[in-house]
């Protein structure tokens, strides 16, 4: 009886979809949560160097939280491209900002490791910082991730100052 790996070939993969509510969720859970998914971690036939996951629809992702005193205190720097233009913006700043998605997805990014197949699992993840996204016709499913765990849900009391 010899036991074999099973090894999936780009066209066996099935991608599924998920609808994730980041409202109240802590960013780094989420982050992991989502990482995880779109790698296709969570499926037995998990391949590492085959984009097997699943695509990811968050909504509500200018509502998520953030512990302890990041909020104010991470700073997300970027360059200019011009000598000395250096610019960095807080976490706050991001948030209430023209993209408040894109404090999830840089998170997930740094979550996946970097190379073609980062870059191609990073297509199936669509941010939204409002309740409303256009994927009502692939029936996305509902994953409850803060009942997942009690501390994917950040504190009521700090929640309110956000």
């Amino acid at each position: 009886m010899l036991k074999t790996t099973l090894s999936l070939k780009p066209a066996e993969v099935t991608k599924d979809w998920i609808l994730i509510d980041a409202e109240g969720l802590v960013l780094g859970r989420l982050a992991s949560i989502i990482a995880a998914r779109l790698r296709g971690k969570h499926k037995p036939q998990f391949t590492p160097h085959v984009d097997c996951g699943d695509n990811v629809v968050v909504i509500n992702a200018e509502k998520v939280h953030l512990t302890g005193k990041k909020l104010d205190d991470k700073v997300f720097y970027y360059h200019t491209g011009y000598a000395g233009g250096i610019k960095g913006r807080t976490v706050r700043q991001r948030l209430e900002g023209k993209r408040p998605g894109s404090v999830i997805a840089k998170a997930v990014e740094r979550m996946i490791t970097r190379g073609p197949l980062q870059r191609a699992q990073m297509k199936h993840l669509y941010v939204y910082p409002g309740t409303e996204h256009p994927h009502d016709g692939q029936k996305p499913v509902p994953l409850d991730v803060g009942a997942m765990n009690r501390k994917n849900v950040g504190a009521t009391h700090r929640q309110d100052k956000v």
